[in-house]
């Protein structure tokens, strides 16, 4: 039996983060362009939001990454879905859901730097840094959160849940 009726972050404090974090990123790179890579499938619903508020130029794209054999990191970046533009000389923005151990994001953010952007950088919705094998650090970070398994806003337990538009922690009974 799972239990999600424990609510950990409300609907109106992910509200609050997406101003916050539009604010920042609206700040830094005002007057450019950015291109905004979702990494589908939990960053959908933050992706969605966090680009409408957004106030330059914004090219939006999505891929669908894994480093994950089962629950072990295989230490070899498995690209499901790539990108659709070209990412050379633009300023590129990785969003995320989850940053947790921080293995595939790292090997994707190498994998991306390769492509030669201008700049890269990682806005995440919730960092969990306790967790965390590697010194990967978001850029933006949303909000931080315990070393619990969460469900919600896009997150999802087998496929699960991803509509609830608050964070819920989950419970096995």
């Amino acid at each position: 039996m799972i239990d999600t009726s424990e609510v950990l972050i409300s609907h109106e404090q992910i509200e609050e983060m997406l101003a916050r974090l539009s604010s920042q990123i609206n700040n830094d790179y005002k007057g450019g362009q950015l291109i905004v890579c979702g990494i589908l499938t939990g960053a959908f619903i933050f992706t969605s939001d966090l680009v409408r508020r957004l106030e330059m130029p914004v090219i939006v794209d999505f891929m669908q990454v894994s480093s994950y054999v089962g629950e072990v990191s295989s230490g070899n970046l498995k690209i499901k879905k790539d990108m659709s533009y070209d990412i050379k000389g633009k300023d590129v923005l990785i969003v995320e859901d989850i940053i947790d151990t921080g293995r595939t994001l790292e090997l994707l953010k190498k994998q991306l730097l390769k492509r030669g952007p201008a700049s890269l950088k990682i806005c995440t919705a919730f960092d969990k840094p306790s967790r965390r094998v590697n010194d990967l650090k978001p850029d933006y970070n949303g909000i931080t959160i315990p070393d619990e398994f969460i469900v919600g806003y896009g997150l999802d337990l087998d496929g699960e849940y991803r509509n609830f538009d608050d964070i819920r922690i989950v419970r096995k009974g």
